[in-house]
This record gives C-alpha cells, structure tokens and sequence, in this order.
C-alpha cells in the first residue's frame, strides 16, 4: 500500500493446520470470535454490508456446520468474507497443496498455459468442465466466493484458486480434495479428459511446469523490475512486476543503470509495464516516476503503461498516478484494483482453525470522485494464437 509494505499474513498461520480435525463446537467458536472481532478491526466493515446482514451470514454458517469438514467451512469463510464487499478483506488460508495445472484467459476461453510433464500435450487446450461440471457452473460456484462486480478481479482471482483442491472440494465441484478430472479441448477440437493430483505447493505458476508463452517478452522475469532496450526500434521496455526491494538488486541501483542508457540512447518510446503486478510498496516507484515525468519522454506517444488484472493495490496506486499526473497513454485490460479502496491490510487467526481474516485498516481514496477500476486508454484483448507464437497485443500497440 502507499508508503508502506504489505502486511505479511503467512506469519499468523500455523503451518500444521491442515493435520488437525476440527468439530462442529471448533467452527462455532471460530465464527463467535469472527463475529465479534472482525467489525472492531476494520475500519468501516459495514461501508457495502449491514451489521444485521453481515451478523445473520455468520450465524447461519454457525446454524450449518454440522455437516462442514474443514474444506468446506474453508469455503464458507471465503463466502463470508467476499459479502464485505471489500477487496482487501478476505480469508487467507496456508494451503499447502496445488493441482499441477495453470489457466489463463483470452478471447477464446480458458486455456492450459502450464501443466505437468506428463500432460504436456495438453498445452494450450480449451477447458470444458471440472468433475463433469462445465466451465459456466464453475465459475457460477466461484462467483459465490470471488467478488465480481469488477470481472478483471474475479478472473484474477480465479486463475490463482481454480486449480486448489481444498477449495474445488468445499465448493463441491470434486469429490475429495484428493483428485480432480480435467476436460480438456485442444486445438483440433478433440477433448480429452484426464485425471489430476495435488502437489506440494501453494501456487501453480511457481511450480516446475511444462509452459506456454515463453517467448513473448514480458515472460522474460528477470527480477522485480527488469528492463530491454530494443536498439532498431528505439523503444525501452520496463517491466515492474512486484513493488517490492529485490534483496540483491535495489531499486536505486536499477534506476543508475536504467536512465545513463536513457541519456545515452534517447528512446522515442518507453513502456511501464504493470500488467503482472500486484502490490506492495508504492513508494518504491517515485524516483522513476519523478525523473521521467520531468523528462522528454512525458509527452503523447513517448510513454506507454501497460495495465492489466493482476494491477492491484500499490501498483494501481502508481498507475492511478501516472494517469493524473503525466501524458502517459494507458494500453491493455482494466486493472482489478479499484481507483478508490479500503488498505492497508492487517490480520488476524481464527483461535481453533488458525485461519487468517485479513481486513483492511484504512480508507485510500486517492482520486477524489472516482469509482471502479482504472480503465485503459486502449483496451486490448488477447488471443491464444498470438500467445502460442509470441505475439503480445498490448506490446503490438506500441512496436
């Protein structure tokens, strides 16, 4: 968030969680102290929700969990916390297994850009249904735990939960958390069904996957922040993927190598681009955003921020910025951020699941009037034939 880090929440959690049942007395407990904790500590809980709403959720999960296992109240959780109606308040869980399989949106669907060696065929193939539930009845189901007022938001968040076991089986969509079938279409219209275990690991975009799109160049991570200079074209390409310090790479010493080739080259473009990036520290951007605001490069058709899904939080903090205060033009999808949000995240563990409620503490409303997400000057969509070869349609607009 602005001028500070993101709160670590991980470090509430106990890591051993998962091994320990819990009883129905276990999930009332831990929906008395949620009910009771969760309005004192955030700072205006009830902005999008009424007390009585909000208080009615908690005890008709209480009325319900006879029948939960921990999938499932899992599951409930995340309900509760997504009718707050507030992006930065959510349940966090330390999950510690993943299906090996990675989606993504285009135009055409959703579509495998990585999985396991042994189902490297079915790269680049089109879902069709999970458990025999279709594509539409997924998302219906993940629609009850995502909030989706903001569609870039819910994709984002699907992406990152569609391949979890834990909450595929509290949604009901798999029979255990244990496997879950896959059907899949490739691109000869032939559909293949094949059957998926969990791995260790929260997040199948950091597992060792057979993936799609290497080629294209905002694939290239490098670090936090990265840059190419593309000679014949005259073009500089900055990609900030995390607001966040490198530990062997300091911002500083990115910008001392970053504008000598700036002054030495003269550019007639440059590109930001925050497609991928979800937060941390704002601040850490401001002595970029200070010197080429103040250069020749600020000015209609030099400068170039690409804004995605995954914008969020501080990095949206910057975008928002950048679209007030400089002549930058704004290519790709709306962020999934809010312009104005609750922030400033903190946490607290449920006393018998050991599940974090993250809530947020503070109000940003940093372009006063404004409402829902920073859209694009140029929306773009993207298509799975150009990602296959390479070809980024955000970068198309610039090159």
């Amino acid at each position: 968030m602005k001028k500070s880090i993101f709160a670590t929440l991980f470090a509430l959690i106990s890591t051993t969680c998962f091994s320990q049942p819990l009883s129905k007395v276990d999930f009332v407990e831990d929906l008395a102290f949620l009910k009771k904790t969760l309005p004192a500590k955030h700072t205006n809980l009830f902005a999008k929700i009424t007390r009585s709403q909000f208080e009615n959720k908690v005890d008709q999960i209480s009325m319900r969990s006879n029948g939960f296992d921990r999938n499932r109240f899992i599951a409930e959780l995340f309900r509760l916390t997504k009718s707050v109606g507030d992006e930065h308040t959510f349940t966090e869980v330390d999950f510690i297994k993943v299906l090996p399989i990675q989606f993504e949106f285009f135009k055409e669907g959703l579509f495998v850009v990585g999985i396991d060696s042994a189902n490297s065929s079915l790269l680049n193939s089109k879902l069709e249904s999970i458990n025999g539930h279709p594509l539409n009845e997924v998302l219906d189901r993940f629609k009850e735990i995502i909030q989706n007022e903001n569609p870039m938001y819910f994709n984002d968040r699907l992406l990152n939960l569609i391949n979890n076991p834990v909450l595929l089986n509290g949604l009901e969509l798999i029979d255990s958390d244990s496997t879950a079938t896959f059907t899949l279409r490739n691109s000869n219209g032939q559909a293949q069904t094949i059957m998926v275990k969990p791995v260790n690991g929260k997040d199948a975009a950091k597992l060792n996957l057979t993936r799609s799109g290497k080629n294209l160049l905002s694939h290239q991570k490098k670090s936090n922040y990265w840059f190419d200079y593309n000679a014949d074209k005259k073009i500089l390409y900055f990609n900030y993927s995390e607001c966040r310090e490198h530990q062997q790479y300091s911002f500083a010493k990115f910008c001392a190598e970053l504008f000598p080739i700036i002054d030495e080259q003269k550019p007639e473009k440059i590109i930001l681009d925050l497609r991928y990036n979800s937060g941390g520290n704002s601040a850490i951007l401001d002595p970029f955003i200070e010197k080429v605001s103040k250069s020749y490069l600020n000015k209609k058709g030099k400068f170039y921020v690409l804004t995605g899904k995954k914008t969020f939080s501080s990095a949206l903090m910057n975008a928002v910025e950048l679209k007030r205060n400089s002549n930058a033009i704004f290519i790709g999808e709306t962020t999934s951020g809010n312009i104005n949000h609750y922030g400033e995240v903190r946490g607290f563990s449920l006393p018998k699941s050991k599940i974090v409620i993250a809530y947020s503490t503070r109000y940003w409303e940093i372009w006063k009037g404004k409402k829902g997400p920073l859209q694009p000057d140029i929306p773009v969509k993207y298509s799975i034939k150009n990602y296959m070869n390479g070809k980024d349609e955000a970068l198309m607009e610039v090159y």
